[in-house]
């Protein structure tokens, strides 16, 4: 599948079938701290995601 990443700014292939929270894991990110989208709509840390996907991660930003 292919995933953009916006922190830094790049694209990696990665090996599917695997679960959303799989996927964060193998790029060494935190789960609870990135937001998966495919196409335009954001996944649940279980849901699988398969070499057809486009997927987009991004960073959970909070503020005050």
């Amino acid at each position: 599948m292919q995933v953009q990443l916006s922190h830094p700014a790049r694209t990696v292939e990665v090996k599917g079938p695997k679960r959303a929270k799989e996927l964060l894991r193998e790029l060494n990110l935190v789960v609870e701290a990135h937001l998966v989208i495919k196409g335009a709509d954001l996944v649940t840390e279980d849901e699988m995601l398969y070499d057809s996907d486009q997927i987009e991660i991004r960073p959970v930003i909070s503020g005050g």
